[in-house]
């Protein structure tokens, strides 16, 4: 098996962020969504009194990370929904699947494309949260948020939640011809990911070190495997016939 290209997957990832620019959903979900969910931890945060209960604090805190691990879920899968059903739109599917990239190289460009903003936009507002509630937030609420375990689950998760979100979102766009269904299915397909950081959030497993590791080990496995499955629904003839059959449905234009 031959190598993959580097220069090849840097060329599709390329493609893809100059392609967002022209779309205004993926812009508005990578803009305003993120704003949405810095508001409402800091807001809540800021109202708790100084003189809240332990569990409070902690069930406050355990929200906010579960919000910022719903940014690296939501987004790329908005993204990537549209990764194979936009270029049919386009017409510019065909002429992709018709050069020597590999699909390997394809699939990682595209998901890439999906996985680096939505991994951008946790950290930036994981990083404005900290920042502020720093800065302003009551010590018993600082002293919650600055736990060790807390730091590695959000470094670790939000890259492998991503790339799980990324391969439900691109399988399920390579076999959809709708983008809003895709994104539809693939958000809720993409939700069963966080069962277990929710279960550290909400305290039902103890948020240690370990267990983020753990967690982190078994995300890791199924991207993996994710990867190739995905790899192997970017059949050549079947995505240019699809193409083929989408522009030939499409109801000719209408005379003036």
């Amino acid at each position: 098996m031959t190598s993959l290209s580097g220069a090849r997957i840097r060329a599709v990832l390329v493609k893809e962020f100059r392609q967002y620019r022209r779309n205004k959903f993926i812009l508005y979900t990578m803009v305003v969504l993120p704003v949405l969910f810095l508001v409402a931890p800091i807001t809540t945060i800021l109202n708790l009194p100084s003189t809240a209960p332990e569990v409070r604090v902690r069930a406050a805190v355990g929200s906010i990370f579960l919000l910022m691990l719903l940014i690296p879920v939501i987004v790329p899968v908005a993204i990537s929904a549209y990764s194979v059903i936009g270029e049919r739109d386009q017409g510019t599917l065909e002429p992709v699947l018709t050069t020597p990239i590999r699909r390997e190289e394809l699939v990682l460009g595209k998901a890439l494309a999906s996985i680096i903003p939505g991994v951008a936009l946790s950290y930036l507002l994981f990083a404005v949260i900290m920042t502020v509630l720093r800065v302003v937030g009551h010590p018993n609420v600082v002293h919650a948020l600055w736990q060790g375990s807390w730091l590695v689950a959000e470094v670790l998760f939000a890259p492998l939640l991503a790339a799980w979100s990324t391969w439900i979102g691109t399988a399920i766009s390579a076999r959809s011809s709708d983008v809003r269904v895709a994104q539809q299915l693939g958000t809720l397909a993409s939700l069963p990911a966080l069962a277990v950081t929710s279960l550290m959030t909400f305290q039902v497993l103890s948020p240690t070190v370990p267990v983020a590791l753990i967690v982190a080990g078994v995300l890791v496995v199924i991207d993996v495997a994710a990867l190739r499955v995905v790899s192997r629904l970017f059949d050549r003839e079947r995505l240019i016939t699809g193409a083929r059959a989408t522009r030939a449905a499409a109801p000719p234009p209408h005379d003036s």
